[in-house]
């Protein structure tokens, strides 16, 4: 019997326990992990001979892996000069969540407003069990609780069925999540999240549309203004600390 495919649920968690399979999925899971903790700083420059070298892999590797985050927005090569780490454009993060919200507002409206199917209750339903849940059967773990967050965003979007609006959200969600991730740095922002997402889903099981837009819309702000702050700071702090140790 062939296994049934990992639930999205099933994937956040078990996101980083699996070991890559081959150079390049190594490295590529380490440059990506470096990009997001600043390791390698936004706007830094360097080509594939000093990442081979850094990393102790040969040039394949680091070509293979440096093209996939491309695809991913992460970094962007020049013609025979070497790559770049993109730069943080805060404007291009606002107009992004701006659309992000756009479309989750349209979705809990559905959910909250009209008839759903059985494949979308099953999701809410799935939703509810992770979300509304006793303090003490929430997580901690900054990490598997921020890819649960994105699980649950992406999951109201797919309940309310509209697929373009699907595919158009994870292109959103793919290109924000390099300071989206930052949101789960301060503990409290796990609880936050864990409150917010459960009235959420409240207003919807109440069928209370206006009262599901505006505390998406809230939920969403808060989250931009959050990130915002925590980028700029680890940046900052990052920056400081570069020069610091910097030979003299």
């Amino acid at each position: 019997m062939t296994p049934p495919n990992p639930s999205p649920r099933e994937q956040a968690l078990a996101a980083g326990r699996g070991k890559p399979t081959s150079r390049a999925v190594a490295l590529y899971a380490q440059l990506r992990e470096d990009v997001f903790e600043f390791r390698l700083l936004p706007g830094e420059r360097f080509t594939e001979s000093e990442i081979a070298e850094r990393y102790g892999v040969s040039r394949t590797p680091v070509r293979e892996a440096l093209l996939r985050l491309q695809t991913e927005g992460l970094v962007r090569g020049y013609f025979r000069s070497g790559w770049e780490v993109v730069p943080i454009d805060f404007a291009r993060f606002d107009d992004l969540y701006e659309l992000r919200k756009l479309i989750e507002v349209h979705a809990v409206r559905q959910l909250a407003g009209g008839a759903v199917d059985e494949a979308s209750q099953q999701r809410l339903g799935a939703l509810v069990a992770d979300w509304i849940v006793d303090k003490s059967a929430r997580l901690s773990d900054a990490r598997v609780v921020s890819g649960l967050d994105e699980v649950f965003h992406t999951e109201l979007v797919a309940a309310a069925g509209n697929q373009e609006m699907l595919r158009v959200h994870a292109e959103v969600t793919d290109r924000i999540r390099i300071i989206r991730r930052l949101d789960f740095t301060y503990p409290h922002r796990v609880s936050t999240t864990y409150d917010e997402h459960a009235a959420i889903l409240r207003a919807i099981q109440r069928h209370k549309p206006d009262q599901a837009e505006l505390l998406i819309r809230a939920h969403i702000d808060r989250s931009r203004q959050e990130t915002r702050k925590i980028t700029l700071h680890r940046l900052q702090t990052v920056r400081t600390e570069a020069k610091q140790y910097a030979p003299a």
